[in-house]
């Protein structure tokens, strides 16, 4: 109790301002109650609106808020939930719930945009708030009930500096608290945080930009209706949708494989429009009526109904890189299907139940679908699923991307190479070590760890005694052992880059030999989907999060013992000890890559690794695809396929900064971009620069940053992009690479860095950093097409 009468008068007099500073209007009383509207206007009433000049959705604002408003709000953990990437997210606004919380014991009801609530008034009872004036139709009301107006006014009255780093004012960190204002909240979001109006920490909207959007939102933000689909599109969604519904039980049972793998990725049908893809989903109503999308958690979850269709969902909100990855429907495709999983003769006596201990394990849910034909899918497309377990379900999973080395290369066991039949009858006879975490769903515990990876590390001591019982003694692997992509198919051999929370998979070997590397065989390839794509909830428990943490460690050190059998027998255990240093670097004691079966491939040297993959590159040929002339040039001159003398002149420039090692990179973010412009803006290049941090191991889920060892990190630098999310942006005129190499070699300390950043780097307060983002973005559709989306800025740094 305050005794003091002074300090209790300060006390009322401060309580008493802060009330008044914080104090909201009374909306209801101005504007009536709230209410979600129709935002979609018909045919008639978007014909009437052009007449009067309106502002278009799909012409003048969506441009917008793509370029600048998606590169931050267009994924799970775009902030408050926020998705501005389509009217379905504007009007279903934004959440105060959070998304990524790896310590809730307690799974969270998923709020996936179009699947989980058909409408706004449904995401108003899953308590996501409007960002949009849903009271009266008035001019006034539409701006000043408006949380996206206000945050764009709030940016327009208090700009960022021009120049310079950031102040401490702004949090960048990842895991931030966030502040999701409702609009009678704002006042005292305005009061705390004057600084943070949209887009946060970046330079604020042009003036005709933000006038535009204002001007939309002053005429009640309405919609255009969605163009029709196109007649061919029509014809081809009817005849896929056809061939997944057949009748027979092995359609049915082919169909459901199908559906449990590519449901999470973006489907295009080959030669038709660019930005048109689809979803493949499970519908309760039958092809030809709307679409009712079955809303569970997982693919594999029970329908809740007898009947059910697969369906094709158009994908209609803007593209983003982070969860973009394309798979391509064809004539020929279907085809490929018919010729693994219709042609060959093995019979379907019944269909998998939807209980999780049967369908979350492949290894009993597909038991009738030949291992060759499961196995061959996969590997047609084997960058596309890869990229599913990295991408995912997530746009933030560090828990997953720590249990891998930020660069390694991947290649894969030649399909019915090995004892084919016995290796499907070990299977079957041992589907139940191959359980998987999500058999228990979200019910698993904070320990419900220990039982899988019991389970995994059975599996890894039988795989290794079944190994040794089928080879003889002077047996062992060898180049016969790994695909060949048939001569051509490039998804032969893997590179995958991990950037801190996220990673790339790219085609072809790229950059120098890595540390350690992966050869998938089919149970690892099958375990890694049903791990962290259809078996993955992001929503999901503490004990859920760490289950897929602890049995990730088993797959990758399934493939690395994989990898291992190819080397010279009597150096494994010291190349394995290499990966995992430290008292506790090693997952297992055992090992676990058939020590006593020497290698069929002849080494001249001791740098083993460096052989072994000149020897698989030149067995896989063309489809090793090109030399990487960048990161792996042994003497110049080194000169990349189909390049200009301007190119290689670059290049030549380039590879001095991809010869730097250790502590001179550490100037430089995970992941950045370089512009290099040569005096034609047409003719500007990109290259991705990329961090190879080490560490002495990564078999804990804590403490990675005191395993770092930065003297050996590396660069690996690419020609074009790789990643969503850039780091930081870099300009350099052709002229001044030499200068900006010698730069970043000598940054030491504050002083070194900020000429660098200065000169050479785009700030987050640079006000071309719009017109930077822009042409990147630009490029990145220029040299990846179809598998291009928005780059994201929500990594971006403060340097």
């Amino acid at each position: 109790m305050m005794k003091n009468p002074i300090v209790l008068l300060f006390f009322l007099l401060f309580t008493g301002c802060a009330t008044l500073v914080y104090q909201a209007e009374d909306y209801e009383a101005l504007y009536g109650p709230s209410n979600p509207k129709q935002r979609r206007l018909t045919e008639e009433d978007a014909a009437l609106s052009r007449r009067q000049n309106k502002v278009s959705f799909y012409q003048d604002v969506k441009p917008i808020l793509d370029s600048r408003c998606v590169v931050c709000h267009g994924c799970y953990d775009a902030p408050c939930q926020l998705k501005l990437g389509s009217i379905e997210g504007i009007d279903r606004g934004a959440s105060q719930q959070i998304v990524y919380d790896f310590a809730r014991l307690k799974a969270a009801a998923p709020t996936r945009l179009f699947i989980d609530a058909s409408d706004t008034a449904g995401w108003r009872q899953k308590d996501f708030y409007p960002v949009l004036n849903e009271r009266q139709d008035s001019d006034d009301a539409n701006l000043d009930n408006s949380v996206l107006a206000k945050l764009l006014q709030l940016k327009r009255q208090n700009p960022l500096p021009d120049t310079g780093k950031l102040d401490k004012d702004f949090d960048f960190d990842i895991s931030r608290e966030l502040q999701c204002p409702t609009v009678e909240e704002f006042p005292k979001y305005q009061h705390q945080h004057p600084q943070w109006g949209m887009p946060y920490a970046l330079p604020g909207l042009s003036q005709k930009e933000e006038d535009t959007l204002l001007r939309w939102l002053k005429e009640g933000a309405k919609v255009e209706p969605l163009p029709p689909l196109p007649n061919p599109s029509v014809a081809e969604v009817a005849k896929w949708e056809n061939y997944f519904n057949g009748p027979t039980l092995k359609q049915k049972l082919v169909s459901r494989y199908l559906y449990e793998h590519l449901f999470i990725g973006h489907l295009h049908f080959r030669e038709h429009p660019e930005q048109e893809f689809f979803r493949l989903v499970r519908s309760k109503t039958a092809p030809g009526q709307p679409i009712e999308e079955i809303n569970t958690v997982r693919p594999y979850d029970d329908p809740g109904t007898d009947a059910f269709y697969y369906r094709l969902r158009p994908v209609t909100e803007t593209i983003v890189d982070k969860v973009h990855f394309v798979y391509e429907l064809s004539d020929q495709k279907m085809q490929r299907y018919d010729e693994l999983f219709f042609q060959p003769d093995y019979p379907v006596t019944a269909l998998p139940s939807y209980r999780p201990e049967v369908a979350a394990n492949p290894f009993k849910a597909f038991i009738e679908l030949p291992l060759a034909s499961k196995y061959r899918f996969l590997l047609d497309d084997a960058e596309y699923f890869v990229t599913g377990f990295i991408k995912g379900p997530v746009c933030r999973g560090e828990i997953a991307t720590e249990s891998i080395r930020d660069q390694f290369w991947v290649v894969f066991t030649q399909p019915g190479h090995f004892y084919p039949e016995k290796v499907a009858e070990a299977l079957a006879e041992n589907n139940q070590v191959l359980g998987l975490p999500g058999e228990e769903g979200d019910q698993i515990g904070l320990m419900g760890w220990t039982k899988f990876d019991a389970f995994g590390k059975q599996y890894l001591k039988i795989k290794d005694r079944f190994i040794d019982l089928l080879l003889a003694k002077d047996q062992g692997f060898g180049l016969d052992n790994i695909w060949d992509g048939d001569g051509e198919n490039q998804n032969a051999a893997l590179t995958i880059f991990r950037h801190f929370d996220s990673a790339t998979v790219t085609k072809g070997l790229i950059g120098d030999t890595p540390l350690t590397a992966w050869v998938l065989d089919y149970p690892i390839f099958e375990r890694l989907h049903y791990l962290l794509v259809a078996g993955f909830n992001v929503y999901g428990t503490a004990g859920h999060q760490v289950a897929s943490r602890t049995y990730m460690d088993i797959l990758r050190q399934d493939g690395e013992d994989n990898f291992l059998r190819f080397m010279p027998a009597m150096q494994r255990q010291s190349i394995y000890n290499s990966w995992y240093l430290g008292k506790d670097g090693l997952r297992t004691a055992d090992a676990l890559f058939s020590i006593g079966h020497a290698t069929q491939i002849k080494y001249q040297s001791t740098d083993y690794k460096k052989e072994f993959f000149d020897q698989v590159r030149q067995r896989l040929g063309k489809a090793a695809g090109p030399v990487d002339s960048i990161n792996q040039c042994q003497q110049e001159p080194c000169i990349r396929a189909g390049t200009t003398p301007v190119q290689q002149q670059v290049d030549s420039e380039i590879r001095k900064l991809a010869k730097l090692q250790g502590l001179e990179l550490g100037a430089l973010p995970e992941m950045s971009l370089l512009r290099v412009k040569t005096g034609d803006p047409a003719g500007d290049l990109v290259y991705t620069l990329l961090i190879d941090k080490a560490y002495s191991n990564i078999s804990k889920m804590v403490s990675l940053g005191s395993r770092r060892l930065p003297k050996n990190d590396r660069i690996t630098i690419v020609p074009g992009f790789v990643g969503s999310y850039p780091n930081f942006f870099f300009s350099v005129e052709k002229n001044r690479l030499g200068e900006f190499v010698n730069k970043i070699q000598g940054a030491r300390s504050e002083a070194d860095l900020e000429p660098l950043y200065s000169q050479f780097g785009i700030r987050r307060s640079n006000p071309e950093i719009w017109l930077q983002a822009d042409w990147f973005n630009q490029q990145h559709k220029i040299y990846r097409g179809l598998q291009a989306g928005l780059l994201d800025l929500s990594r971006y740094e403060n340097l």
